[in-house]
């Protein structure tokens, strides 16, 4: 596994709460229905995994993690909503242990983006999912995000991302690679699609802003961009300030690109 760029720093964990399979698995909504069996691969802290739950019961979701102690973070979710069809695993996604055929829907939400070999996790999905179900997979293109107004703060952030993530064995542009990598990986029936988040109220500006202008002070990006060099404690404060520029200018707007993909066995 590469090293997993953001951590688990509040700032992280207050942009990964937010996200719902209706926000963030829109995608692959259209071919879920109940009774189906799904493996949410890097389930972080478990939101996306527990509207999934709701949506397939009495089938079984299985949510994984490389951590246990990730893993916890998903747990606590689950028992916050009182969902008893979720089960637990540790794991790499570069090899499952879960037998061939096992499930009827693998998906991982911004997950590739972080491995070493997107190809090799995309095969072991193939492998657990059975035939004629489904691998669905979402990641940032971060090289495609875009901006107003062009605030030099930000595209110094950009920059210093795309840097220390590949450093970490990364490819923060991986939504431009899932159609790539998915076919690499075996699969020939595949369906690549887009979409986006965009921020451009007082409100989600205010939200998206700030939680950017923490976690470039406090979140392990920040850290391994102070250890390797790749940037001073004054640049972190620089890029922090800049975001909470943006996100008090009236006419801050900002899109963030996602690469999709629908691959059947």
């Amino acid at each position: 596994m590469a090293t997993y760029t953001h951590g688990h720093h509040e700032s992280v964990l207050r942009s990964h709460r937010w996200r719902t399979a209706e926000n963030s698995a829109g995608y692959l909504l259209p071919r879920l229905n109940s009774g189906v069996s799904v493996l949410d691969v890097g389930c972080g802290p478990g939101t996306i995994t527990a509207d999934l739950a709701t949506i397939v019961t009495p089938g079984r979701v299985t949510a994984l993690e490389v951590t246990a102690a990730a893993l916890d973070l998903a747990r606590a979710e689950i028992g916050r909503r009182g969902l008893t069809n979720v089960d637990f695993a540790v794991g790499d996604v570069h090899a499952l242990d879960f037998a061939d055929d096992t499930f009827d829907v693998v998906h991982a939400h911004q997950v590739l983006q972080h491995v070493t070999d997107p190809v090799a996790a995309l095969r072991e999905m193939r492998r657990v999912v059975k035939p004629g179900g489904v691998v669905a997979v979402r990641d940032s293109d971060y090289a495609a995000f875009t901006w107003f107004p062009a605030r030099p703060e930000l595209s110094e952030w950009l920059d210093l991302y795309q840097r220390v993530a590949r450093g970490n064995g990364g490819e923060p542009d991986a939504g431009r690679r899932l159609l790539a990598w998915g076919r690499a990986a075996g699969f020939t029936d595949v369906t690549a699609t887009s979409s986006t988040w965009c921020f451009a109220n007082q409100e989600d500006r205010d939200w998206w802003g700030g939680m950017w202008a923490d976690r470039v002070l406090k979140s392990d990006m920040a850290a391994t961009a102070l250890r390797t060099g790749a940037a001073t404690q004054e640049d972190l404060q620089r890029i922090s300030d800049g975001w909470r520029a943006w996100a008090a200018d009236q006419d801050g707007w900002l899109s963030l690109l996602h690469g999709e993909l629908v691959a059947t066995k």
